[in-house]
């Protein structure tokens, strides 16, 4: 079983910066590849970001593309989101979830691969 904490979300103005994160509890963290989803008042859950057991991989929604960036730490079994040049269309509570693919190079984007699932942290962007 997987825990996962997330932090990182506040009010920020469009165009500014955050960077959330997301802790995991036990000792299989990389035998997860990691995502991140977001989910806006009124709408679906929806993909945003990706990354591979081995790091190696990434993905992101068009979304992002160019302005979010994933990353993760093995050694301190965390994910992290950075998000840049951020627009009110982002606002929306963040999940980290964990993917138990079995190629360390995978990643997906269904948010039905991902077996365990973060709180969220609350991201606003004001413009």
């Amino acid at each position: 079983q997987v825990q996962l904490v997330e932090s990182g979300g506040e009010l920020v103005q469009a165009g500014g910066s955050l960077r959330l994160s997301c802790a995991a509890s036990g000792r299989t963290f990389r035998s997860y590849a990691m995502g991140w989803f977001r989910q806006a008042p009124g709408k679906e859950r929806e993909f945003v970001a990706a990354i591979s057991r081995s790091g190696g991989s990434r993905y992101y929604a068009d979304s992002v593309k160019g302005r979010f960036a994933i990353s993760r730490d093995n050694a301190k079994n965390t994910v992290y989101l950075q998000m840049n040049s951020l627009k009110p269309g982002d606002t929306a509570v963040y999940y980290c979830a964990a993917d138990p693919v079995l190629s360390t190079s995978g990643v997906r984007t269904a948010s039905a691969e991902y077996d365990y699932w973060g709180q969220g942290t609350q991201v606003t962007v004001s413009s």
